[in-house]
């Protein structure tokens, strides 16, 4: 049984929504890496926290918690202070059209007709959108090449789930944590 995870892909690829099923299911701790980097404002994603403030709130959630699943973005560099911590690491892959979809619909989701051109959060969308469609091709700190990269550190198991269906990408976690 394997009880601290972390999870992690391209915005818009699931880590988040498959994390939050697995644990409903198995009844383990979620934790979203946004809660860590952005301070709660009244327009969301626009804070970031310091440095040292996201790696104490995360790293006190961390150590009060046996089973937990930690998902999104850490800051490959900041956040691997963490990483002897996690029995399993989760590479979830989806490709660039279903992202982007996904992300499109979610903003949508979120913002209403803010995202559309003239309202109040349309450049903020738009210039995600324009971010999260780099990945594959891009070089930043959140790429493909980069988390790549990252994984060749990885010193536990890594499950890579690539292209599957939301509920064939829970079995296969829930399968993994508890064999």
């Amino acid at each position: 049984m394997r009880e601290r995870i972390y999870i992690f892909g391209g915005s818009g690829s699931g880590t988040t929504s498959i994390a939050k099923a697995v644990c409903s299911e198995i009844g383990y701790k979620h934790f979203d890496s946004d809660n860590y980097l952005w301070l709660p404002t009244v327009e969301p994603f626009t804070t970031i926290r310091s440095s040292e403030e996201y790696i104490n709130l995360m790293g006190k959630d961390l150590a009060n918690n046996e089973q937990w699943i930690l998902s999104g973005h850490i800051s490959h560099g900041l956040g691997d202070v963490y990483m002897p911590l996690y029995e399993l690491v989760v590479f979830i892959y989806v490709p660039h059209d279903i992202r982007m979809e996904r992300l499109k619909n979610r903003e949508y989701e979120r913002y209403g007709e803010e995202i559309l051109l003239g309202g109040s959060r349309y450049e903020n969308s738009k210039q995600f959108l324009e971010y999260a469609s780099e990945y594959e091709t891009g070089t930043g700190r959140r790429s493909l090449q980069e988390h790549e990269k990252w994984l060749k550190n990885i010193e536990c198991p890594v499950l890579r789930i690539k292209n599957d269906s939301f509920e064939k990408s829970v079995c296969t976690l829930i399968e993994a944590i508890t064999s």
